[in-house]
């Protein structure tokens, strides 16, 4: 493998997932993260020979100056600060990509992506940043061996080094050379990354992970989901049941094994109150703070300790909701470890009995629901004043909607009972459709229950909700989730996008707000896949991206705590017992394994540097001509010793018989002579047969007796001397 091309692939892979790293933290929109990987494959992929084409050298000035440019005209727009920042940074790294010359180039090449990397932890820290981090481990070690081996080369080069041939050091040569790097060297630093990554395990075992929220500075992000609002209107829903989305995780307590693969829960959003015959609003926009004691939420009730508890890992949407089920009894917000001033999320009490969440940053909500045991409703009240508000029609709405109420609840009395007439019809005589046609009609909800009768969840609750209205059952209509998909992998349920929903809260009297759903079961149930390739890739990722965010990302001092207890009481259980006694045993035996292994190896590296290791140099001196060449070399040696013009240790010995011929030494052209048939014996596996040997030695023998006094003038009789002192 050719030492260049190698130190390239290593340093861009390195840049490359410094890069990765920041575009998989979110930061980015979608067209900037599109426009940085286009500059960075062009980037890569730029050869040596484009920086020779005219106006190349002034490329790098003018491409930083015009970033700089873009970048402080968006901060004088309005530009969020640590958003320019990235992205300059980002756009730098490609630059430097592009117009790299040299060790020194890739130096700050890596220092770059170090950077990018030390940036993604703080702006997003997910599953694919896990990923590059990774990968830097790996790649990180090689790269910064390469770029100080090839910076020592450059730098030997600058200076006129030679090397021990006497001859300059040809850079371009040895950045071909296939014998610089090998497979063994690439395995042995890329494996520096087990210890690396063992030490950061126990860093971070050892000091729990705290918030960034002074890094973050409160930033806004604009990767939220859209996923509700104060206002439907039947002409204007979006198509969302194909949306595949993860809106949130939730893990249901006292499930049966094995549990269902699809749960109906009705998690509810937020209730409107007011139709206008097209389109329901919420008269009442006020927002408080929620009651909280002991950081306990209560909604009409404290929960009781004995409650059972739905967690559920909610990710950023918009509006910033707090999603319950129907029987919820209070809520517990879980919160981060966080560095400087009180960052905890705040509740808000809305309207209709919404919840709300105010939190420092956009990376969603982790909370806890307390269910009530005797399934009593989550709101139980109404007014006598209220009760008009939930009765209201809209001025315009047809006669025959009323006298349509009034045939379905023939003969019933109760408000359970003609709740559970009109649902009934509605599910049973109408059809679900995505893309009814009653949206466009001047009264969507009089086409769709005469004209078309097809249309989606939101014209079925607003039928029902209508027409309870109009026989004096007081309603609301309610938007949220229907419920989720079991995910194998983290025992947990999926709930997307493409499972939001709308029902109807009618008020029962003596049993409060109770929920009712007249869009047919099959269709109002979740639709994520449940079997197959695809599915069971997407419940994997989804797994370990659960696992990655609580174990890594939310890791935190009581987790900590948690981690130690565990195996404290593990391993202080009485040692008289097999089972407790094994999992010691386990470890010991897998202690003694990996000491094994590691003695074995340092034993295998001692034996091999002893034999003086595979390298180029030691096998060419195990050829008989090499060795051979080297004793006939030092009898030169002895020879000039002789005549007083020893070799400095210092000096190669064609660069010592150059320097003899540079004084004119009578000796100079028969030491150049024999110092030539050695370097081509030694180092250019030129053999040395019987005659060779002969003749070599009868030369040195002739040099060694040679009268160099008469041979020359007195004028010339100086030679270097070791110490620089000239001896005749």
């Amino acid at each position: 493998m050719r030492f260049g091309f190698i130190h390239r692939l290593m340093t861009d892979a390195l840049a490359s997932l410094g890069i990765l790293a920041l575009i998989v933290s979110g930061q980015f929109s979608r067209w900037v993260s599109g426009t940085i990987l286009v500059g960075l494959a062009t980037a890569l992929f730029a050869r040596d020979a484009w920086q020779k084409l005219p106006g190349a050298r002034h490329f790098e000035k003018g491409s930083v100056l015009l970033v700089l440019a873009v970048q402080g005209s968006r901060i004088a727009l309005g530009a969020n600060l640590l958003d320019v920042l990235v992205e300059f940074a980002a756009a730098l790294q490609i630059i430097r990509l592009a117009t790299r010359k040299g060790a020194a180039h890739d130096q700050q090449v890596i220092v770059l992506a170090l950077l990018h990397l030390v940036a993604g932890t703080v702006l997003g820290g997910g599953v694919g940043y896990g990923l590059c981090f990774l990968g830097v481990l790996v790649v990180a070690p090689g790269a910064l061996v390469l770029s100080h081996l090839r910076r020592e080369v450059e730098g030997n080069y600058r200076q006129g080094a030679r090397d021990r041939t006497g001859l300059p050091v040809d850079v371009p040569r040895i950045l071909r050379s296939r014998r610089v790097v090998g497979k063994g060297f690439l395995a042995v630093t890329c494996l520096l990354s087990v210890p690396i990554f063992a030490f950061t395990g126990v860093l971070f075992v050892l000091f729990p992970r705290v918030g960034l929220s002074l890094l973050l500075l409160n930033r806004q992000h604009s990767g939220r989901m859209v996923g509700f609002s104060g206002r439907v209107d039947l002409g204007e829903v979006g198509v969302l049941r194909s949306d595949p989305t993860l809106a949130m995780r939730i893990e249901v307590p006292n499930q049966p094994e094995p549990p269902p693969p699809r749960l109906t829960l009705h998690l509810r959003g937020t209730a409107l109150d007011a139709y206008d015959g097209r389109a329901w609003s919420q008269t009442d926009l006020a927002k408080r703070p929620a009651e909280v004691d002991g950081g306990m939420i209560a909604l009409e009730r404290f929960p009781g300790l004995g409650d059972p508890i739905l967690r559920i890992d909610l990710e950023p949407i918009d509006p910033p909701v707090v999603f319950i089920p129907p029987y919820a009894s209070g809520l517990r917000f879980r919160g981060r470890a966080q560095l400087g001033p009180d960052t905890a999320p705040v509740a808000m009490r809305g309207a209709e009995g919404e919840v709300r969440y105010v939190a420092p940053d956009d990376r969603g909500l982790k909370y806890d629901v307390f269910l009530s045991p005797k399934r009593l409703p989550t709101f139980q009240h109404l007014s006598p004043v209220e009760r008009a508000r939930y009765l209201a029609l809209p001025p315009k709405l047809p006669g025959r909607v009323a006298e349509l109420a009034v045939e379905w609840t023939k003969g019933l009395t109760g408000s359970m009972e003609k709740a559970r007439a009109i649902e009934a019809h509605l599910v049973g005589e109408y059809r679900y459709d995505l893309a009814s046609p009653s949206g466009r009609a001047a009264s969507p909800l009089d086409d769709f229950l005469f004209e078309s009768k097809r249309g989606h969840c939101e014209f079925y609750s607003t039928a029902m909700a209508v027409l309870l209205r109009a026989v004096g059952v007081p309603t609301r209509n309610v938007t949220g989730f229907i419920g989720g998909t079991y995910n194998r992998y983290g025992h947990f349920y999926a709930v997307r996008q493409g499972d939001a929903h709308s029902w109807v809260e009618a008020f029962v009297e003596e049993r409060g707000w109770l929920t009712f759903d007249p869009t047919p079961p099959a269709d109002a149930a979740p639709r994520s896949e449940l079997a197959g390739f695809w599915a069971n890739l997407r419940d994997l990722l989804e797994a370990t991206s659960q696992r990655w965010e609580h174990h890594v990302v939310g890791y935190d001092l009581q987790q900590q705590v948690g981690l130690l207890q565990t195996l404290s009481s593990r391993y202080r259980r009485p040692s008289s017992t097999t089972a407790a006694a094994w999992p010691r045993a386990r470890m010991l035996v897998g202690l003694g394994v990996v000491l094994g292994i590691g003695a074995a190896g340092y034993v295998w590296l001692r034996r091999r540097a002893r034999r003086g290791g595979p390298g180029p140099e030691a096998s060419a001196d195990r050829t008989p001509s090499a060795r051979l060449a080297t004793a006939l070399y030092e009898a030169l040696e002895a020879a000039m010793v002789a005549q007083g013009v020893p070799r400095p240790a210092s000096t190669p010995p064609l660069r010592h018989a150059e320097g003899l011929a540079g004084i004119e030494h009578p000796l100079a052209e028969e030491v150049t002579g024999l110092t030539r048939i050695y370097l081509e014996a030694r180092f250019g596996g030129a053999p040395i047969e019987d005659g060779d040997r002969r003749d070599f030695e009868r030369r040195v023998k002739a040099l060694r007796a040679a009268d160099v006094r008469a041979a020359r003038p007195a004028a010339r009789t100086g030679a270097l001397h070791p110490r620089g002192t000239s001896v005749v």
